[in-house]
C-alpha cells in the first residue's frame, strides 16, 4: 500500500518529499492519489480518479479536508498506517443519456446571462412550490455547502442535499433535503448549462426537457491521518 500517483499543478516539486517518506511514485494502479493543492485540486483528482483514496497535501489557502499536520508529517503517518478513511457523498445528475458526478455541487445555470430561465422542481415526485424564474440553482453536498451554496444562502449544512435558488423569484432561497431524495428539475424555458464541481465537462439542454439529481452510487475517499499518537 505504498504506490502513489501525484496530482496537482506543482506536484513535481514534492517528488523528493514523497520518495523520502517511503512511497513509490507510479503511473497506473496506485494505492493512493496524492492531491497537492487545495479543494479545487482534490475535486479534479476525484473526477479523474474516482474512488481511489486521496491523500491531501496543502499547497493552497483553501483546503477544507487538509490535515492540520505539516505535509511531511501527513506522509509519515500514512506510510505507518496511522490514518482513517473518510467517505464523502457524491451527487449525480442525469440529462438524457448523459451523467455527471460531483463531490461538491451540481450547478444548473442559464446559458445566456441576459435571460432568466423558468423551471419547476419535484422532490420524490411531489411538486416543490410553483414555477421559478431565475438564473438557476445549486445542488450541494454537505462538503460543498460551504462554497457556492453558502454564497447564495449564507448558510451550510452537515447532512442531506441542499438546493439553493440562484437569483430567483422563489421566496425561500434554499431547502435542505434528505440525502436519499430524488430531485427532478423540469425546464420550462432554457437553454441551461450544467456543471459538476470544477470539471470541464458540461451538459447543455433546451426547454421542455428535464434533469434528475440524486445521491450518486459512487463515493469519494479521503485519507485522514491521525493527529495524535
Amino acid at each position: 500500500m505504498n504506490n502513489v500517483f501525484l496530482y496537482g499543478k506543482n506536484s513535481a516539486d514534492i517528488e523528493p518529499l514523497i520518495l523520502g517518506a517511503g512511497f513509490t511514485i507510479v503511473k497506473e494502479n496506485p494505492d493512493f492519489i496524492i492531491s497537492y493543492g487545495g479543494d479545487g485540486t482534490m475535486m479534479k483528482a476525484e473526477a479523474e480518479f474516482p474512488g481511489i483514496p486521496k491523500i491531501l497535501l496543502r499547497n493552497s489557502q483553501i483546503c477544507k479536508k487538509c490535515s492540520i499536520l505539516s505535509n511531511p508529517d501527513v506522509l509519515t503517518r500514512v506510510r505507518e498506517g496511522r490514518y482513517t478513511i473518510e467517505k464523502l457523498m457524491k451527487l449525480q445528475i442525469q440529462a438524457g443519456d448523459k451523467i455527471l458526478h460531483g463531490i461538491n455541487d451540481i450547478i444548473i445555470h442559464n446559458q445566456d446571462a441576459r435571460h432568466a430561465i423558468r423551471y419547476s422542481v419535484q422532490v420524490n415526485d411531489k411538486n416543490i412550490g410553483s414555477e421559478i424564474i431565475g438564473d438557476g440553482l445549486v445542488i450541494a453536498t454537505p462538503f460543498g455547502s460551504t462554497g457556492y451554496y453558502r454564497s447564495i444562502t449564507d448558510s451550510y449544512f452537515e447532512l442531506g442535499i441542499g438546493l439553493a435558488f440562484n437569483n430567483s423569484t422563489e421566496q425561500s432561497d434554499h431547502i435542505v433535503l434528505k440525502e436519499d431524495s430524488v430531485i427532478k428539475i423540469n425546464i420550462v424555458r432554457g437553454p441551461i448549462i450544467i456543471y459538476a464541481d470544477n470539471q470541464s465537462d458540461e451538459i447543455i439542454i433546451s426547454e421542455k426537457e428535464h434533469v434528475v439529481v440524486s445521491k450518486s452510487p459512487l463515493i469519494a475517499q479521503v485519507v485522514i491521518p491521525t493527529v495524535r499518537g
